[in-house]
């Protein structure tokens, strides 16, 4: 059976991620994190009390899937409500290099190597 992840876990994630940054990256991370909180999500988010938000951008948020053990990329209309669900397994320091990029208007790194 499914266990929502605990805030002691999920901190330790996030550590781990913060620590593979660096300059203008971990900058960016440190300007949109945010305390982690439960936000709802209608699609799967219901049974374990939504999902851990721990960044804010605008209209999008950075969240942890705990059903799929990755963080996520999300807009949001409403403040408390990830407005998509998303199921990546991705490690959050791959996540904010993304989000960095794409504010950037740089290309997304694929991270796959033959």
């Amino acid at each position: 059976m499914w266990t929502p992840i605990s805030l002691t876990e999920l901190e330790g994630w996030i550590s781990r991620g913060e620590s593979k940054l660096d300059g203008e990256p971990l900058n960016f991370w440190k300007l949109i994190k945010i305390p982690p909180q439960k936000w709802q999500e209608k699609e799967y988010g219901n049974e374990g009390g939504g999902f851990w938000v721990v960044a804010v951008f605008g209209n999008t948020v950075i969240f942890y899937n705990d059903i799929e053990d990755g963080f996520n990329i999300s807009p949001y209309a409403v403040y408390g409500q990830i407005s998509e669900y998303a199921c990546e397994q991705d490690e959050l320091d791959w996540i904010v290099l993304l989000l960095y990029r794409q504010i950037k208007g740089e290309k997304a790194v694929n991270t796959v190597t033959n």
